[in-house]
């Protein structure tokens, strides 16, 4: 059974799954239904949900906190780290359906010995230019399987109001000693685009 968290929880991932290397780490969202407004509500843009096209990303961070390399930032721009450990399923534009909307791979085994965190991002493509915030999205989750297995191991809803919020700092999983632990962030920031939150880890 997943381990399901709350907001700041943090829970050993390697040390109770032995043998543990390889996950996958799922997104998903699903936009706001706006409710239809008759004609005018078509008019002023009601009528359908808003196609947000939000972006699942992992920074990978050093000792410090820090991002040593644009190649250390995985996301539908650069969809492989160089050394093959983490690997993106690619952009999904709208968000509608069931399930991940984003998925991301990890061997945990072959994370270079550098990176000690790594930070799951999502944030909204253009959302200022666009005009669209958090608060248009619903349903944000993040979970981590074994492929292997295809045993659900955390699973992580986010259920505070972003609304105003353009990006979300989701969760981490980082080094502890010789395993991998998780924690479920969960912060929303106005950052206007993933650039402007890779150089708060700068």
């Amino acid at each position: 059974m997943a381990i399901n968290l709350q907001k700041g929880q943090r829970v050993d991932l390697t040390k109770g799954n032995p043998g543990l290397t390889k996950i996958m780490v799922g997104l998903g969202w699903d936009p706001v239904q706006q409710k239809s407004g008759g004609l005018l509500g078509s008019l002023f843009g009601g009528g359908s949900g808003a196609n947000v096209d939000c972006d699942a990303s992992v920074i990978c961070l050093s000792e410090n906190d820090k991002v040593l390399s644009n190649s250390d930032v995985i996301y539908f721009g650069n969809l492989k780290s160089k050394d093959g450990s983490i690997q993106h399923s690619g952009d999904n534009l709208t968000g509608d359906g069931d399930g991940d909307d984003e998925q991301i791979h990890v061997d945990l085994s072959r994370i270079p010995a550098s990176i000690q965190k790594l930070v799951f991002v999502v944030n909204i493509y253009d959302a200022v230019k666009r005009k669209q915030h958090f608060g248009m999205i619903q349903n944000a989750f993040i979970r981590i399987v074994n492929p292997n297995t295809n045993a659900s191991l955390i699973h992580y809803n986010l259920t505070d109001d972003y609304s105003g919020k353009t990006s979300l700092i989701v969760g981490e999983l980082y080094r502890h000693g010789q395993e991998w632990k998780f924690a479920a962030v969960g912060t929303g920031t106005t950052a206007g685009s993933l650039g402007e939150v890779v150089k708060s880890f700068s």
